[in-house]
């Protein structure tokens, strides 16, 4: 099996740091980025093979950061755009500024990461992983509109990336999640019990990198169990 570069996005806590786990685990390279990267915890025998990188990827220097990091390597495999940011509120008391937030996190950030990696990309499958909120005809829940709409575009972002380069060895899927036990997903459903853990979704992830990239390019699938 090839060793893998592989690149994740809120990586210190959640799904984002037991897809840190799993990809160690299976021998892979694992470069780990989160404002707060030093607090990513791992088997010490897998040290060697985790690059923490603290970055903020709403930021241009927080992109170059990776970018830079990265470029050291001299490839990358695998990219998987799992940081994300929640507002629950009803929808009249968002602000602007709120609401420009969660999208700078859950849509500008994969836009411009991807856009500076292309170039070290080496037939890299990019993963977005979304919310089953944010895809369209699947059941709404009030307090989540900039969240799923955030989501919303996430995914068709992925469907451009896979038209736009549809003539190179990349591929780009979206997995749009339900119920994960997360803060996040406590703080939109208080006292509603998840599906799975974040390992239990770390697993499926990293199986579903190896399978897909042959048979599915541009595709939202959604992962859930439940509503929520």
């Amino acid at each position: 099996m090839k060793r893998k570069i592989v690149c994740i996005t809120g990586a210190s806590r959640g799904i984002g740091h037991s897809l840190v786990k799993e990809y160690l685990k299976q021998g892979h390279l694992v470069v780990a980025v989160s404002r707060n990267a030093g607090e990513i915890e791992v088997n010490s025998d897998y040290e060697n093979s985790l690059i923490r990188v603290s970055a903020n990827i709403t930021t241009d220097k927080g992109i170059q950061t990776v970018k830079n990091r990265i470029e050291e390597l001299g490839r990358l495999n695998v990219l998987i755009h799992n940081a994300g940011q929640l507002i629950y509120k009803p929808f009249a008391d968002i602000s602007l500024p709120a609401l420009q937030d969660v999208y700078m996190v859950n849509v500008f950030a994969p836009f411009t990461l991807t856009q500076a990696l292309l170039g070290l990309m080496e037939e890299c499958h990019t993963i977005t992983i979304s919310s089953v909120g944010g895809v369209e005809n699947s059941l709404k829940f009030p307090g989540l509109s900039a969240y799923s709409s955030s989501k919303a575009a996430l995914n068709c972002l992925t469907q451009m990336w896979a038209e736009e380069f549809k003539d190179t060895k990349h591929t780009f899927n979206c997995l749009a999640l339900g119920s994960v036990e997360t803060e996040m997903f406590g703080e939109a459903f208080p006292g509603v019990p998840a599906s799975c853990t974040p390992d239990e979704m770390a697993s499926f992830i990293y199986n579903f990198d190896n399978s897909a990239p042959s048979v599915q390019n541009g595709k939202i699938i959604s992962v859930s169990r439940s509503n929520p």
